[in-house]
């Protein structure tokens, strides 16, 4: 993608389908005048009056405790330096938007337009009432420093300058794994620290609380070594100011333990890492581009543990590990600030997640085998779904033991289940997707690519790597929409009516003329055939000229499915073929299935299909807790549809005991944890949040599906076909770019698992 593209595609994402990243939304009923004269006049007053008498009670009777200030005035935004608080408001937008989707924050950006240090802290305390808490970012230091030290002793709620600690936070934990890896002591390394701005004057002392030697840090500005006999040091500078003499950062580097760079790029040399001591740690965290390059570093010494600021290599130190979760815990406990003890306590726990067992969730979307801690893991994966129930925990029991924290939480493992249930599934599973497709992308074929929306997902899939694109269709009218959409990609472009197409149509009609002679296929019919994009894109992939193939935009759906049977056929013993729809709600994916194609199964029908949309939720890192549905709850109803369900039940209990599955149960009873706890306190499904559903028939799925779609106006993945002999899948005619990206994303990893067991049986033959 080219640099002018990138920026538009920046632009249009800030400015459509409405400006911004974030919005406010009502939590409370509004529809009829009872609401909103309890809302406003005169029902508030009754909260207005409370809150006037006893001024903690703002807790109980606003949204306080749950909203954070991200505060700027735009004088040092990352990479960007000194904008300015307008051109500061899309990264405080962002800032907001990660506080909500990581941790379920509401927080609001507020930009000031001021650089003096005494306006901006009493512009903060005016506001302070309105919030639970107060995020300063990217504000220049030294002004940062005073800035944060004087609202933290002049406000009783929590004040944190993330560009200062969230990444001394993040780099402490993994600085401790790193040290145990190598078998050294904080106390005895030799650390050399590039740069002395907020983050570096934060991580520094930081390291030094958790036991690093002042003698043995040496700090580089970009006038050099900071040594205790310059002049016009700021007091921040002094502090790490060395009795050395040496000047320059190699001098400093030859024998060093540690290197943390928050500096610049590339001024690390290979020869400096060489003359570092046994077993380096190199941090380089400049972004975008580190101290010295990942690559570089490897290939220099094979002793070294790496990790930068980059999402593409192992050890990303991000802020976001940190500071969404050390804010939830401090929320949670209303700590009156956030204190050593509590950004201790959020490096230890993130050190202590990364030696537990990663959840395969995490793996597939890391596109990892097994991570294990270790030289290539010193620090969790920003997508973690343990972080949410491990680190407010950890910072909110300092809070606590510190005596900071107003509101003790008294029932830790009830806390926990309300952190997870924060934390949601509902984006997350797209990003998932993305993260486990581009770990291996796949050839996918495009058979309707002369198809503007679908061209537009077919360059998305490529620019992101999620699949290397096979566009089929009619060759002038894609060569035009890729000139109009500038996809000037050297991808590969089939015409199946050209000339030079003419072999591949005729192997491809032969082959499915010996697969379908005693079918009632002749070899005329089967060249015709060919000459349809589905029968012949479906060829490609039976043939192993690709990987998938993603159809279906154009035509309804029935009258794709036909060629796809036809060519590509049910997988060895699979009697039925199922489809299932990943809904994405506020609550967590739900997959739902079957939803395009039996119509009414019988109950050993109803097993195979759920036995495979098991497979299908495992292979997306999800346990699943499968539910199977009916009007009647467990034996209440004689009818026909109720015995069918049950007799599926009865089967997978019998025959696949490691499912967890039970019915039949009616939907609310299925998805409502309390009511069927209380109602049917027998049930396999009791303590577990049910994420799959298993419908009696076509008419329930389909109508279902539909429905939450419109309702909740719901992401959606599907139809997935399951129960075919190769990665093929159909998109709902007219279907978005967005869902053929995501379907794109599904036909990939269905094709890595397939070549996963393909390899798995290679190996036991």
């Amino acid at each position: 993608m080219s640099k002018e593209k990138k920026r538009r595609e920046a632009l249009v994402y800030h400015a459509k389908p409405r400006p911004g990243k974030i919005k406010v939304v009502p939590t409370k009923p509004y529809s009829t005048q009872r609401d909103l004269a309890l809302a406003y006049s005169p029902g508030v007053a009754e909260p207005c009056l409370e809150i006037k008498r006893d001024k903690e009670t703002v807790y109980k009777y606003t949204s306080k405790g749950n909203i954070v200030a991200v505060i700027s005035n735009g004088t040092a935004v990352l990479g960007l330096g000194d904008i300015g608080p307008e051109a500061s408001k899309p990264v405080m937008e962002g800032k907001a938007l990660l506080f909500k989707i990581f941790a379920d924050i509401d927080a609001f950006d507020i930009e000031l337009d001021t650089k003096d240090v005494d306006k901006f802290v009493e512009t903060v305390k005016i506001l302070a009432p309105t919030f639970g808490g107060i995020n300063l970012e990217d504000i220049k230091a030294p002004e940062a420093f005073e800035i944060e030290r004087r609202l933290k002793e002049e406000l009783d709620i929590p004040v944190m300058h993330d560009d200062q600690h969230g990444t001394a936070i993040i780099s402490a934990a993994a600085l401790l794994n790193a040290l145990e890896l190598c078998g050294k002591k904080i106390e005895d390394v030799r650390i050399v620290i590039s740069g002395a701005g907020a983050a570096a004057i934060s991580c520094s002392r930081l390291y030094r609380a958790f036991g690093a030697k002042p003698e043995n840090l040496v700090m580089l500005d970009s006038k050099g070594v900071i040594r205790s006999d310059r002049e016009t040091l700021t007091d921040e500078k002094r502090e790490f100011a060395t009795d050395r003499k040496i000047d320059t950062l190699e001098e400093a580097m030859k024998d060093a333990d540690v290197f943390i760079g928050l500096s610049i790029a590339d001024i690390v040399s290979p020869e400096m890492l060489l003359s570092m001591a046994d077993k380096p740690i190199v941090f380089a965290m400049a972004n975008p581009d580190p101290e010295i390059a990942y690559d570089t570093a490897m290939a220099t010494r094979e002793d070294i543990i790496m990790a930068t600021g980059r999402s593409d290599h192992p050890n990303q130190v991000n802020n976001v590990l940190g500071f969404p979760f050390i804010f939830r815990g401090a929320l949670d406990v209303r700590a009156t600030k956030i204190n050593e003890e509590m950004k201790m306590a959020a490096v230890l726990a993130l050190a202590q997640l990364a030696k537990q067992p990663v959840p395969e969730q995490v793996n597939i979307a890391y596109g990892e085998m097994r991570l294990t801690f270790g030289e290539e893991y010193i620090i969790p994966k920003p997508f973690d779904p343990r972080l949410i129930a491990e680190i407010p925990p950890a910072v909110a029991k300092a809070a606590m033991e510190s005596g900071v924290a107003r509101a003790p939480i008294q029932d830790w493992d009830r806390y926990r289940d309300e952190l997870l249930q924060r934390s949601g599934d509902d984006k997350k599973v797209i990003r998932l997707l993305m993260s486990r497709a581009k770990a291996a992308p796949k050839k996918i074929v495009f058979a309707e690519a002369d198809q503007l929306d679908v061209l537009k997902a077919a360059q998305i899939a490529y620019e992101e790597g999620i699949a290397t694109p096979v566009l089929l269709g009619n060759r002038p009218t894609i060569e035009g929409l890729m000139q109009e959409l500038e996809f000037d990609a050297d991808v590969e472009i089939i015409d199946q009516f050209e000339e030079g197409s003419l072999e591949k149509r005729e192997k491809y009609a032969r082959n499915y003329w010996e697969q379908r002679q005693r079918k009632g296929a002749n070899m005329y019919s089967a060249q015709s055939l060919m000459r349809d994009r589905n029968y012949f894109g479906a060829m490609m992939v039976m043939e192993g000229d690709a990987d998938g193939m993603i159809s279906g935009y154009s035509r309804a759906y029935s009258s794709v499915v036909k060629p796809i049977f036809e060519v590509v056929g049910r997988a060895s013993g699979v009697s039925k073929a199922a489809t299932v729809h990943i809904m994405i709600t506020s609550l967590g994916p739900l997959f739902l299935a079957d939803t395009s194609l039996n119509i009414d199964p019988t109950a050993e029908e109803l097993v195979e299909i759920t036995r495979m949309t098991a497979n299908l939720a495992n292979a997306f890192g999800f346990e699943p807790i499968m539910a199977l549905l009916s009007y009647a709850n467990y034996g209440s109803s004689s009818h026909p549809g109720a015995r069918k369900m049950r007799k599926a039940i009865e089967i997978l209990h019998k025959e696949n005991p490691e499912l967890l599955v039970d019915g039949e149960i009616q939907t609310d009873f299925a998805l409502n944890r309390k009511l069927r706890q209380r109602q049917f306190p027998f049930s396999k499904l009791n303590g577990q949040k049910v994420n799959t559903l298993i419908f009696p028939n076509l008419d329930s799925a389909n109508i279902t599906y539909k429905l939450i779609k419109e309702l909740h106006a719901s992401d959606i993945i599907g139809p997935i076909i399951l129960g075919l002999r190769r990665s093929v899948h159909i998109v709902p005619m007219g279907a978005s770019v967005e869902e053929i990206v995501n379907m794109t994303a599904v036909a990939v990893i269905d094709a890595q698992e397939r070549e996963k067991r393909r390899k798995a049986k290679q190996s036991t033959t």
